[in-house]
């Protein structure tokens, strides 16, 4: 195909490079392609697995260098301690060298030694914090414990079933016979304890476990702890309770051991004796002290370490993200062994190579090699990725098309009039001056501090509108146009000129009365403002809109169907101009374009001055099907005649559009198979590394002379030697396939055209739901006098704003947005959209940086 200028109109031309160079500068050369951004990389190793491929013990080590660098990022997280943004470090794109990524491996590597040493000497002394703080709970706790055991054994007695408690009733015989110290009834009678901290979620499944286990042979107290102790692993906050058990006998105790332990209960020593435990509480305050002052140095240094690598992180993160790209790309890359030299394959845009070869000369140069680096630009007929150049202010658009799917390669794009068609009909459900004028101030303000914005962390909802700034401002200023036609602020009348209509002047309050048009005038833009707050406006503005949404469909459907034109003569398939695009325009325009001739034409007569009614449409378009020729309400002077002659056309274009191309295509090949040429099922697959060129030259050859001989009969060469794989020709499904396209383009003529009436229904909804809450809100709040009146307005003006803002701006406005996406997408794509392309996806710093820039 011939080379066109870039316009935006179809993808940029693409050409397949194939690159020689050095092993020594491989690298080098990657990197400076890398910058640029230019080219996608063909996988010559595809036969190769990932472990067997030449620079793999270099992508393992960077990966270990980018393990590292995410620990340091989750150690900084958890230390609360911020990143230096990415924006800060100057000149981002620029490529490492060898000694950088060298040194940067091994400092990674000592800090993370030295983190590592640092976080597990905090974590294991805030343990034994955690350890000593919970003691001194259980010790402080104790000594009312053993009080409340020695002192209150009658309220236990009588809380407790006196079967299943034998160890209460002989601490209570005990303490009637006299015994006045109660740690010498506790040793004479061999009763132990266990003292710990547990869980408070466990508290309740430990005493049942305990009862039930030890049938009441036990006396357990237990209090909460009143602050919260936060877990050095987890980082999670925990509420525990003391407790302490008293049991009569070793074995006993050693259960209740167990059980505890086994629950997550964590068991501490307390002496019996309260003398002995103010000296456990005493040496466990002074080592708290102690180990306090230890965990704050030892916090301190490991800030300090994580605040200084904070300062780099980020472009670390930038260099090794860069160096892992090169290599994975260098494994793309075919090694010969004898030359020593790596070969390439590559697409790239045809006014890239230019740029490309002064880049990898200028590579040479600094390298110092006497051998060039060859870059051949191959010949070959294997399809092309799709390129489409965008900017920031195209880039939305281009991006609603490419979620659909991709263009075929020189395809024509339909980002390019997406521009005006999108917002157009976005602003036709959605046409309010004053909404309008909100959404644009929105975007004028997400574009204006588009830098500011960009550099910080967006929710989720936000950033897909900030994405989607020029796309909003787009729709906003179109409202605003809509708006100005529809003469609606919100919901409220504009009035920029004056009205056609007059007021009778004895017009009363209260009573009816029909306006007069004044002579001789004609409201120069838009809808007249005194249409608003009639009896009918309502069945005025239905009826405009509803006409006028079917006029903006049949001009978008027939703009669409007229890009299927340009595709063919593009790719010059002239069955696809006489089999689809001309009959299937015949059928649409004889049925739908003739409608909108009748919309039009009745606008344009002057029915009340003629003194007849005028027609009902939709009556005359259903009885131009059920009763041909039949008129029972004249709009036009031989309208009978017209609308056979136009029925008939429309029927002898399905048989068009069944049977033609089919039966072209099979005549087509059975010429071809005369003629001695290649079936499509054989395939030849022409690739840069094969030692095939005659072969290639010559089947190109054949497709030049065949060319001459027969436009058409070029074609089936043409698919021919494109690279993949083709089916032998079966007219079977050919045939099917087409009957298919013809019932889905007849139907769609019909449903398509309807669908556009959302225009008109998300238009009228939009003004109602506008009108409501006008009327619900400041309507009420003027009316009110005085301060009362004062209050209520100020009030109800912001209830109303926010209301206008969060409803009929951000739900209404997705809501308008999501119609016109689909309108673009089924009613207007399904008439040209080929679809079947490969997105362009060239190796390129800048979007590596991109990616990393969102996820930091």
């Amino acid at each position: 195909m011939a080379a066109h200028r870039d316009t935006g109109i179809r993808s940029a031309d693409m050409s397949l490079t194939q690159l020689y160079l050095a092993n020594e500068i491989g690298r080098e050369v990657v990197s400076a392609l890398g910058e640029l951004g230019v080219m996608a990389f063909r996988d010559l190793n595809s036969d190769v697995s990932a472990f067997q491929r030449t620079f793999t013990q270099e992508i393992r080590r960077l990966d270990n260098v980018e393990r590292q660098l995410r620990y340091f990022q989750s150690q900084m997280e958890k230390a609360s301690i911020p990143m230096r943004p990415l924006y800060e470090f100057s000149n981002t794109l620029a490529a490492p060298s060898a000694s950088e990524i060298d040194e940067l491996a091994d400092r990674s590597q000592s800090l993370e030694q030295r983190i590592a040493s640092l976080n597990d000497s905090y974590e294991t002394l805030k343990k034994r914090e955690i350890e000593l703080t919970e003691w001194r709970h259980v010790l402080a706790k104790c000594g009312s414990f053993f009080d409340r055991a020695r002192g209150h054994t009658e309220d236990i007695r009588h809380s407790t079933d006196d079967d299943d408690a034998p160890l209460l009733r002989d601490v209570e015989q005990h303490g009637q016979n006299g015994d006045a110290s109660g740690d010498r009834a506790f040793s004479v009678m061999n009763i132990g304890f266990v003292a710990g901290v547990i869980p408070r979620e466990r508290i309740a499944a430990f005493e049942r476990i305990l009862w039930r286990t030890l049938r009441g042979n036990l006396y357990m107290n237990q209090a909460e702890i009143e602050e919260t102790i936060v877990n050095p692993e987890t980082n999670e906050e925990v509420s525990k309770n003391v407790f302490v058990i008293f049991a009569h006998g070793k074995e006993i105790i050693a259960k209740i051991r167990k059980i505890s332990e086994s629950l997550g209960a964590d068991l501490y020593s307390v002496d019996e004796n309260s003398e002995l435990r103010r000296d456990q509480i005493h040496e466990v305050n002074s080592r708290l002290g102690d180990l306090g002052n230890v965990l704050r140095n030892t916090k301190q240094t490991l800030d300090a370490e994580l605040t200084q690598i904070g300062r780099s992180l980020a472009a670390w993160m930038i260099i090794v993200k860069k160096e892992k790209a090169v290599y994975q790309t260098l494994n793309r890359f075919s090694y010969d062994q004898a030359r020593k030299t790596l070969i390439a394959e590559a697409w790239c845009p045809t006014e890239s190579l230019p740029l490309i070869k002064s880049t990898l000369q200028d590579v040479n140069d600094r390298a110092g090699l006497s051998v060039p680096t060859i870059v051949n630009q191959i010949k070959t007929t294997k399809t092309p990725p799709t390129y489409n150049k965008t900017n920031k202010f195209t880039l939305g658009f281009q991006t609603i098309i490419d979620a659909y799917g991709t263009a075929k390669y020189q395809e024509v794009n339909p980002g390019l009039p997406t521009i005006v068609t999108f917002p157009f009909l976005f602003a036709v459900m959605f046409g309010d001056f004053g909404h309008g004028s909100i959404m644009t101030l929105a975007a004028l303000a997400m574009i204006i501090f588009e830098k500011r914005l960009s550099r910080g962390k967006l929710d989720e909802l936000f950033s897909m509108a900030f994405y989607g700034r020029y796309i909003m401002l787009m729709m906003g200023i179109f409202s605003i146009y809509t708006g100005l036609i529809y003469c609606d602020a919100f919901s409220k009348e504009l009035t920029i000129f004056p009205s056609m209509w007059e007021w009778p002047a004895d017009l009363q309050t209260g009573k009816s009365a029909t306006a007069e048009r004044v002579s001789g005038y004609t409201y120069p833009f838009g809808m007249d403002w005194r249409w608003h707050d009639t009896d009918n406006d309502l069945l005025f503005s239905n009826s405009y809109k509803m006409k006028l949404s079917i006029l903006l469909g049949w001009a978008h459907m027939t703009y669409s169907l007229c890009l299927s034109f340009i595709n063919a003569r593009h790719f010059k398939t002239p069955i696809d101009i006489w089999g689809n695009f001309v009959p299937g325009m015949l059928f649409f325009q004889s049925i739908f374009g003739y409608l909108v001739f009748a919309i039009v034409y009745k606008w344009s007569v002057d029915w009340l001055g003629q003194g007849t009614n005028p027609p009902g449409l939709l009556n005359m378009l259903i009885y131009m099907f059920l009763s041909p020729g039949t008129i029972e309400e004249q709009l036009y002077p031989g309208q009978g005649v017209v609308q056979v002659l136009l029925l008939l056309i429309a029927v002898v274009c399905v048989p068009i559009l069944l049977f033609l191309k089919p039966f072209y295509l099979r005549w087509e090949h059975n010429r071809a198979r005369a003629l001695g040429y290649r079936g499509i099922g054989e395939n030849h697959r022409v690739s840069a590394l094969d030692d095939d060129d005659e072969e290639g030259q010559t089947l190109n050859g054949n497709r030049e002379s065949f060319a001459d001989d027969d436009e058409g009969v070029a074609m089936i060469t043409q698919d021919i030697n494109e690279g993949g794989e083709h089916e032998e020709f079966e007219f079977s499904e050919i045939m099917i396939h087409q009957v298919i396209h013809t019932i889905e383009f007849c139907l769609n003529c019909v449903s398509h055209t309807a669908s556009y009436l959302r225009l008109w229904a998300l238009s009228l909804a939009h003004q109602q739901l506008s009108i409501v809450l006008w009327n619900m809100t400041l309507a009420i709040a003027l009316k009110q006098t005085g301060a009362i009146g004062i209050v209520a307005t100020v009030v109800l003006f912001y209830l109303w704003f926010a209301l206008t803002v969060a409803v009929l701006c951000v739900m209404e406005g997705t809501s308008a947005m999501l119609h016109s996406l689909r309108l673009h997408w089924v009613e207007a794509m399904s008439k040209h959209f080929i679809g079947d392309g490969v997105p362009f996806e060239p190796f390129s710093f800048k979007l590596i940086l991109e990616e990393e820039a969102s996820d930091l």
